[in-house]
């Protein structure tokens, strides 16, 4: 019976599991974005989003138990600089799954799974969507009627056809 083993095993042993996970969790930091497997995605996010929030706490220890996790120090030194000051305010939910249709080989469900406020699509501000806004109405110096020259008309060309039929 398989009575409270909910992870996804994806087909692999345990040691494969991990270095997948890993290695997907490492290019996920490095990429900011990945594109994968809906099953995948979804194992990656239970497996990266404790490694994502033991960031927060930037001591020597937590380095190193994320270091043992990842085993690559870019990787580290990425997740607890610029991610970790992004994600310092969040209680939770770093990643997000978008679902984007089936693969044309095998016709595998396939996501995009990515940094929640790392995609400027989706994040909103109420100072920058007030900047964007702009007004319809017109401004006073508009409003004053300001004269064009006028183009002169040139003369029209004269049609040889119609010269033909008054003769």
């Amino acid at each position: 019976m398989r009575h409270n083993k909910k992870f996804n095993h994806l087909g692999r042993t345990k040691s494969h599991r991990e270095a997948l996970l890993s290695n997907m969790t490492v290019s996920l930091i490095r990429y900011k974005r990945i594109t994968t497997t809906v099953a995948k995605a979804k194992a990656l996010r239970i497996y990266a989003e404790p490694i994502i929030n033991r960031a927060k706490d930037d001591s020597t220890n937590s380095r190193r138990i994320v270091f043992s996790y990842l085993q690559d120090k870019e990787a580290v030194k990425e997740l607890f600089g610029e991610i970790s000051q992004k994600i310092a305010d969040r209680p939770g939910g770093y990643l997000r799954i978008l679902k984007l249709g089936n693969r044309l080989g095998d016709n595998a469900a396939m996501a995009m799974i990515e940094f929640v406020d790392y995609n400027e699509t989706y994040t909103t501000d109420k100072k920058e969507a007030k900047k964007s806004r702009t007004r319809r109405s017109r401004s006073k110096k508009a409003e004053a009627p300001v004269e064009a020259p006028k183009a002169e008309e040139a003369p029209k060309a004269e049609d040889p056809a119609e010269d033909k039929a008054a003769e």
